[in-house]
């Protein structure tokens, strides 16, 4: 792929692999910038003309949605589905740039954070009182169907903690405010309470238990709580957390849900949980579930890693390899870079992998692998946004003054 010009800041960017990654990151940048930060995403399907034949029922709509997720030739043009605004993209997209202010100190990535960060308070979903973000179009589920007017936690939680890293970088406490906003937001869901913790909903209509979700909420509360002092919010993000990692498996992964139709096991879920419960211990120093983390890292590691760095979408099979798979896996092996060298050389690896068989010369990350062939439609926050904000974070481990990073280099 073309290199893109990187602005001088000392000896940071300089050689080797993170070179390598600076250059892939400012270039789906340029893309998602270029783009005006809109584009397609994979469930987008129920936006297309064609919904009316579906008659309202949800298995139709699903295999609607599903058919245009699923096709390797990108048929939205064909049916009327148009690249539209992202949350989620934005929110990352803010993560990045912050990410990227750390590490070079250059008040352009800060400006284009706050700028998101902005966006996203003016584009809340708008029939709740607190901060909540949902997704700009309908969706159809095995669990159900939701509107784009109502918002989940784990869109909510992602964009919540770039307002809490924004606070935690400027010390600007409007940032704080609507981390707080979002966790009373978050506070007002349901909960499936048990013996053993409390589950805090995926929606905010119904309960629907699912453990990243739920961790991604302990997580957040606990975060902002480490600010504000919320005996409340810890209390919440405690019991959470006590739910997920009592049903954590023997193996150190989770079902996606407890309920039989959610029993599988992926690559980017996966790295959601461990992100959350590392979030929650840092914030609150509670080590109760300490075992819990290095079991599921430990499975994480093991299990959804080629050799040569692909990552795999199940523990037991790789096809599709997703890009949100190759995003994640980076951005969570990144985070544990500097406390672990398997971590960091395995999140090289991936990246090198991704940035050689996913990214495009015009610096856009394609959607899928299949064997025989590749979806390369680029998605908005699915690949773009979560790439760079992934690869924002492995650069910012590479080029830290610990860093000891092995100089992986990308195939050619």
């Amino acid at each position: 792929m073309p290199r893109v010009a990187s602005e001088p800041f000392g000896k940071a960017a300089s050689g080797g692999f993170a070179e390598t990654v600076w250059q892939s990151l400012r270039g789906v940048q340029n893309w998602v910038e270029a783009h005006e930060y809109r584009g397609y995403e994979p469930f987008d399907g129920l936006s297309s003309w064609a919904r009316p034949l579906a008659f309202g029922n949800l298995f139709a709509e699903r295999l609607l949605m599903q058919a245009i997720r699923q096709s390797p030739i990108n048929l939205r043009p064909l049916l009327g589905v148009r690249p539209k605004d992202s949350t989620k993209g934005r929110g990352y997209m803010a993560r990045g740039y912050l990410e990227l202010y750390k590490a070079t100190g250059q008040t352009e990535f800060l400006d284009k954070a706050t700028r998101c960060l902005e966006w996203l308070d003016a584009h809340k979903a708008p029939r709740f009182k607190h901060h909540s973000w949902s997704n700009h179009f309908d969706f159809a589920g095995r669990g159900g169907g939701y509107s784009k007017d109502d918002p989940i936690i784990v869109w909510t939680c992602l964009i919540g903690h770039a307002y809490v890293e924004a606070f935690e970088l400027t010390g600007n406490k409007w940032f704080l405010s609507i981390a707080e906003s979002a966790c009373d937001w978050i506070m007002e869901l349901p909960r499936e309470r048990t013996d053993r913790g409390a589950c805090i909903s995926y929606l905010a209509h119904v309960q629907s238990s699912i453990h990243n979700s739920n961790m991604l909420g302990s997580a957040l509360l606990a975060r902002t709580a480490k600010h504000n002092g919320s005996a409340e919010y810890r209390g919440v993000a405690r019991s959470a957390m006590e739910y997920s990692c009592g049903l954590q498996l023997p193996s150190g992964a989770w079902w996606y849900g407890e309920a039989p139709k959610y029993h599988w096991i992926d690559n980017f879920h996966t790295g959601y949980n461990l992100d959350s419960l590392d979030t929650y211990i840092q914030a609150t120093g509670d080590q109760s579930f300490r075992d819990n983390l290095d079991k599921g890292l430990a499975f994480y590691k093991k299990y959804f890693f080629e050799d040569s760095g692909r990552p795999r979408y199940y523990h037991t099979r790789t096809y599709p390899v997703d890009i949100q798979c190759a995003a994640q896996a980076i951005d969570t092996l990144a985070r544990f870079a500097g406390r672990d060298e398997a971590c960091r050389a395995l999140s090289c690896r991936v990246a090198a992998w991704t940035i050689s068989h996913m990214q495009s010369p015009k610096g856009h990350f394609y959607y899928r692998q299949y064997p025989l062939v590749t979806a390369k439609t680029p998605m908005l926050h699915w690949g773009q946004a979560t790439m760079f904000k992934a690869l924002a974070t492995l650069f910012s481990a590479l080029t830290s003054p610990s860093s000891t990073a092995p100089q992986a280099q990308t195939e050619q």
